[in-house]
């Protein structure tokens, strides 16, 4: 029942519909609420009937009125009557009980991957390539050839030994012996074999060429000699463009090797260019980096390889295991076939046995009146032939008798016989067995649901979550989870995280409304199809409740306000009734206010306030703990908005800072955001953005409103407008520089004549 009136409660009056209009959105408005919202649009120069739009104070949907004004629009006849029989219901009928809901905080499972992976994983280890005689390092040779006239065997020693020690500064890297390597010095055709390659002359000997052009003396005791290797290997790179240039210099425009004839003359003297040492560097770090990021990678490639073999051993396992349960089953619904074969068949052959036997005592029975009758035919046939007419008579009196008995009588002629016994009647129907045994399949869990975030509904503390499964059908049961959201947009973090995840378990509709939530405040929700195989769970979807809803405290109005019956209106009026003074209530000259009975304390509040014609008003909150004639902004227990004329201003602790704001404002919207201490005002209208307060809130807050002409009109328990969610966001910075430059420069005017 209370979720029921909740949905009948008018947005404006927070009282059940009257007289409700039926608006273009599909939302519904009392009448006397639509009229209210005409009346704070007029002016005192502009008549009503000017009214052609307003907008729907749940959906801010643009409503045209045509010359009829709220007259042409519908009612809601449907409504109106379901409203009267809810009262009729409530006043006859005992409260109904509260919805018990068993909420258990969820204690998330996450599945974790573990074990060993059976078979190795990679290829062996490679090693390192090179040529004998090139691993050592050493200093430059310091022992000497031998003469060219000694034996080869102490020259290749020698070489050898060169070798060894000059390896780490041959600019090639040493290859393996090529044996089709010529002699570049032999004069003989064809050369012989080269045996070693001198680096600084850059050309392979023979044995008889390196004797004869390199004595062992200086200077070519210096001469760096390798094992034979291509020419192409030990001569350095030569330019493209210029012939026996080697390149020297890197070119950072056409990123290339160039030589510097390509600097001083070619194509690349305006470009930008870099030794090849500084190229070199930064070329070689730039590898390692992306070296070691792939290394990172393939290591991580090899973790995931090798829980995706688990993974497929898992499979496997699993397979084997289906497969042996599917054997199972069949093995059941074989053994199954057979034992109702066997009772079928028994059952046929006991109705055979029945039947027959009916059927034989029924062909006795008809035999026996078939020989009786053919006697008495036979008899009678035989007086029929007497031709005597006292013999006849003699005769044939009892048989006519006793045949006109048996043609009478025909239980006698005719025994019970029963045609219907011949097993016709008899079938053996499994078509609808075939068709189920045709569907065998294994089954699957269902499919995740998925959230209808337009068909979900809210109030100021139920959500309702609608969903759609493709998979309804096969689905057992949902489960529906849900906690407060807390900004974190990593949702797996979030789930492994919270701690106070609520449940709802076993639903078996596609709607659930949760009750008891916090006003004004975001919740996570996301949804679970349940069956035999397991369970998927939904896309997580971010609802939020609506605003506290609340209404002007009469207790709290000053003696010089009028509020309305709803206490959503209040209007300066010099001539009302005096009021009891009490110490919840405005007093002084100059506080004409009125508080919200309501006190926030958590959670993202939207309400609005429709100025109508006045000029001159503050509208806000403050602690409860201040004092209320200095609610207006005059401590720093309050914050508020407040216009003077053509002047807009906010206040806090008695500083005002001059605020733009169109003069054409009727409609101020208000959030307050507790959790996130801010108060932001909005020109609700024309979708801008006002003002922004930081503050750290300390107490509970309450809605202040105050007016020293004409009249204002709150409404309460809204949903945040979609511009508000857009704008807090953009301006998030803004206010934190503009914080910045306050405390820099205070724009606060002091000397500026306040209006109270």
């Amino acid at each position: 029942m209370e979720t029921l009136e909740s949905e009948l409660t008018c947005p404006i009056c927070l009282e059940l519909f009257e007289d409700p209009l039926l608006l273009p959105c599909a939302h519904s408005l009392c009448f006397n609420c639509a009229h209210r919202i005409l009346v704070s649009h007029c002016s005192t120069s502009k008549p009503l009937e000017s009214i052609s739009a307003f907008q729907c104070p749940t959906c801010r949907y643009v409503i045209t009125l045509n010359h009829r004004g709220l007259e042409g629009l519908k009612r809601n006849v449907t409504l109106q009557n379901i409203i009267d029989r809810f009262q009729k219901a409530s006043l006859s009928g005992p409260n109904s009980p509260t919805e018990s809901r068993r909420l258990q905080p969820q204690r998330p499972y996450t599945a974790t991957i573990s074990g060993t992976i059976a078979g190795t994983i990679g290829g062996g280890g490679g090693g390192g390539g090179g040529t004998s005689g090139s691993s050592a390092r050493g200093s430059p040779a310091t022992s000497s050839h031998s003469h060219p006239h000694a034996n080869h065997a102490n020259h290749a020693n020698h070489t050898n030994h060169t070798n060894h020690t000059n390896a780490n500064h041959s600019p090639a890297v040493v290859a393996k012996m090529d044996p089709r390597i010529s002699c570049q010095f032999c004069e003989q055709d064809p050369p012989r074999e080269a045996v070693k390659t001198c680096v600084t002359c850059e050309v392979s000997y023979c044995d008889r060429c390196l004797r004869a052009t390199h004595p062992n003396k200086k200077p070519f005791t210096s001469h760096r000699l390798v094992e034979p290797v291509p020419d192409t290997h030990i001569r350095g790179l030569t330019c493209l463009e210029h012939e026996n240039e080697k390149v020297n210099m890197y070119c950072l425009v056409d990123d290339q090797l160039i030589c510097a004839l390509c600097k001083l003359v070619g194509r690349h003297r305006e470009h930008q260019v870099s030794s090849l040492t500084e190229r070199f560097d930064k070329l070689k770090q730039t590898l390692e980096n992306n070296l070691t990021n792939l290394v990172k990678r393939n290591s991580e490639l090899e973790n995931q390889m090798a829980k995706l073999i688990q993974i497929c051993q898992q499979v496997e396992v699993n397979t084997a295991m289906h497969e042996s349960k599917l054997l199972e089953e069949c093995d059941e619904l074989v053994e199954i076939i057979r034992q109702r074969k066997q009772v079928i068949a028994v059952k046929i052959k006991e109705s055979k046995v029945m039947k027959l036997r009916k059927l034989a005592q029924q062909i006795a029975n008809c035999r026996q009146c078939l020989e009786r009758s053919s006697a008495l035919i036979t008899q009678a046939e035989q007086s029929l032939k007497e031709n005597d007419h006292a013999r006849f008579l003699q005769t044939a009196r009892s048989v006519a008798e006793r045949v006109a008995m048996a043609t009478a009588s025909s239980q006698v002629l005719i025994p019970d016989v029963n045609l219907n016994e011949a097993f016709d009647n008899f079938a053996l129907d499994f078509s609808r067995e075939k068709k189920i045994l045709e569907g065998l399949d294994y089954l699957t869990a269902p499919n995740p649901p998925s959230i209808r975030d337009e068909l979900c509904t809210a109030s100021h503390d139920t959500i309702t979550v609608h969903w759609t499964s493709e998979d309804e059908f096969s689905v057992t049961s949902y489960e529906l989870q849900y906690t407060i959201y807390t900004g974190q947009t990593n949702f797996i973090s979030l789930y492994n995280s919270a701690d106070s995840w609520m449940i709802v378990p076993n639903i078996k509709q596609n709607h659930y409304t949760v009750h008891g939530l916090q006003s004004g405040t975001r919740y996570i929700f996301f949804v679970k199809a349940i069956n035999q195989a397991g369970s998927r769970n939904s896309e997580p979807a971010r609802l939020k409740t609506n605003s506290q809803p609340f209404k002007l405290d009469p207790k709290t109005a000053h003696k010089k306000l009028r509020l309305s019956n709803d206490c959503l209106t209040m209007e300066k009026d010099e001539s009302s009734l005096k009021k009891s003074h009490t110490p919840e209530r405005f007093s002084g000259t100059g506080s004409y206010g009125a508080a919200g009975n309501v006190f926030i304390d958590s959670g993202g509040h939207y309400w609005e306030v429709l100025l109508g014609a006045s000029t001159w008003y503050a509208i806000g909150v403050a602690y409860k703990s201040a004092p209320k004639n200095e609610w207006s902004g005059k401590n720093s227990s309050s914050w508020v908005f407040s216009r003077c004329n053509n002047n807009f201003m906010v206040r806090h602790d008695g500083k005002e800072m001059l605020v733009e704001a169109s003069l054409q404002l009727r409609r101020l919207g208000v959030l307050l955001d507790y959790d996130n201490n801010s108060l932001t005002f909005y020109d609700a209208m024309n979708s801008q953005h006002i003002h922004t307060f930081e503050v750290s809130f300390l107490l509970p807050v309450v809605p202040t409103f105050m007016i020293w002409n004409k009249s204002v009109m709150i409404l309460s328990g809204l949903p945040v407008p979609d511009f508000v969610d857009g704008v807090a966001t953009d301006l998030e910075e803004q206010q934190q520089q503009q914080m910045g430059l306050c405390r820099q420069e205070s724009p606060y005017l002091t000397g500026m004549k306040t209006c109270h």
